[in-house]
């Protein structure tokens, strides 16, 4: 069911949106572990959708650890506070989101999760929610997110990676998840 309803908002903001199908468990497990989320006080998760990646987050997370949220879509966003209540989720655009709000102490988060589909986005706004999110990730924290396999060749994949390689030096692949439609690596990277 969770599947029908993605594949709808799909279908309604294709622009926005870059998968037709929720993650994987598979995708999801190796996003924790490369993330090192198990070990993070605060999290934050760009492009959350309907929670593929976020009930792993919550798998792994320490109970008394921060997690925030942040999804363009709105209907996601209602559906998410409902299904993890307690959690902290908002409607709003990476790339403008005021993270310090959050936590003013600035402080900053140990991990960004993220869900967006970067090859879809020009490169101004790839680098735009870069910039943003990664102010705030402290010394040491980790930024994941995951690519299509084959995706990454194409322009924008490319272009994507060498921005990672700007902002993260060390940028490192996870072996390729092939029980994910489609097939995915995740890239991580740690400050």
């Amino acid at each position: 069911m969770e599947t029908v309803r993605f594949l709808k908002e799909f279908l309604r903001n294709r622009h926005t949106m870059g998968a037709v199908a929720p993650s994987s468990p598979h995708l999801a497990e190796r996003m924790m572990e490369v993330a090192e989320v198990w070990k993070a006080d605060r999290v934050v998760e760009l492009g959350p959708g309907l929670g593929a990646l976020t009930g792993a987050i919550f798998d792994v997370l320490p109970r008394q650890s921060d997690y925030l949220g942040v999804d363009l879509n709105e209907d996601f966003v209602v559906k998410l506070r409902e299904r993890f209540p307690g959690r902290r989720f908002e409607a709003g655009a990476a790339e403008l989101f005021d993270f310090g709000a959050v936590w003013p102490d600035g402080d900053g988060y140990d991990a960004v999760i993220s869900g967006l589909p970067w090859t879809m986005f020009p490169e101004s706004l790839q680098v735009k929610i870069l910039d943003r999110v990664l102010e705030g990730l402290r010394k040491g924290g980790r930024f994941a997110t995951f690519a299509y396999w084959g995706f990454h060749w194409m322009p924008k994949g490319k272009r994507f990676r060498e921005l990672l390689h700007e902002r993260l030096p060390g940028v490192e692949s996870s072996r390729v998840v092939l029980n994910n439609m489609p097939p995915a690596f995740v890239y991580v990277a740690r400050r």
